[in-house]
């Protein structure tokens, strides 16, 4: 099995191995902890992927659970490698850890799709949209001017994954985001054409659910993380529900698989790639094209 590049991922990957070895010798998360002297809690925080393992405790676990041979040094393996520090974990006093599991899975997805209902998504947007929603928080919560600057350069190095080789990437905008003020006019026209711009990418697929189309899909905005499969397993997607500040991840094929029928009916209604590449185009000229058109008079 070849270790994924993103430590939250490998910490993913490993946690479910384990979590599949205790089921599979029948024993309880309570009755692992107690043997092994650790918290209920710490079983738990691992095995959904919360916290990770240090490979001595991962030692610990595998002569408990009795593995041995090339499956104990494959986990072992996994072990070491997930015990990396992604970038992201460089600001772990700015970003919460759902958004630090966020980006890590961000990170080594092969494929994205996302639907945004209010606001450009984060890997599109530009600093200075993204600026304006940021230091919108601190109406909310009060934020220091250097964290927003360090939340910022976290949004603009996220979009490096764009350039992956290998990532496939679809998304679905409302119509209204396009005509939804952020910041100045300036701000919305060099927003517009920078998802005109990264429409055009090979790997990307961006369509609009135009306001006059027939919605059958309500709700927030989410991302559904796929990952490719390798020589032993698969790791399971995964779908992240977006709140205000916070995501909420949702595992399991029912939710997965609910999220991927919303999105098909998304994209079945919305209008094809050419035509919301020219509706981005149109509505950045009409509305708010009223700066540059001022700045050149």
């Amino acid at each position: 099995m070849n270790a994924p590049g993103s430590p939250t991922v490998r910490r993913r990957r490993l946690a479910a191995e384990l979590r599949g070895i205790r089921e599979s010798k029948g024993k309880s998360g309570d009755a692992v902890a107690a043997a092994l002297k650790w918290s209920p809690s710490k079983i738990s925080r691992y095995e959904r992927a919360r916290t990770g393992l240090r490979p001595r405790e991962v030692e610990r676990l595998l002569d408990y659970y009795q593995i041995t041979g090339p499956r104990r040094e494959l986990l072992l393996g996994l072990a070491e490698d997930a015990a990396q520090k992604g970038w992201w974990e460089e600001y772990a006093d700015t970003l919460s850890e759902d958004y630090q599991q966020f980006i890590g899975l961000e990170h080594e997805a092969t494929s994205m799709a996302i639907w945004h209902v209010d606001v450009v998504t984060g890997l599109f947007q530009t600093e200075g949209y993204a600026r304006h929603i940021i230091s919108s928080y601190s109406r909310v919560e009060p934020v220091a001017p250097g964290m927003i600057g360090r939340q910022i350069g976290v949004r603009m190095q996220r979009q490096q994954v764009l350039a992956r080789e290998g990532l496939q990437l679809s998304l679905v905008l409302d119509e209204s985001i396009l005509k939804r003020r952020i910041g100045d006019d300036a701000v919305m026209y060099e927003q517009l054409q920078r998802l005109a711009r990264e429409a055009a990418r090979p790997n990307i697929t961006l369509q609009i659910l135009p306001l006059d189309a027939q919605h059958t899909v309500f709700g927030e905005s989410f991302v559904i993380f796929g990952f490719g499969a390798d020589s032993d397993a698969m790791l399971q997607d995964v779908v992240s529900t977006e709140h205000l500040r916070t995501g909420f991840t949702l595992e399991g094929e029912r939710e997965t698989y609910l999220h991927r029928i919303a999105f098909q009916m998304l994209a079945d209604a919305s209008l094809d790639p050419a035509a919301s590449r020219a509706l981005i185009l149109e509505t950045a000229e009409s509305h708010w094209s009223g700066a540059r058109q001022r700045a050149h008079a």
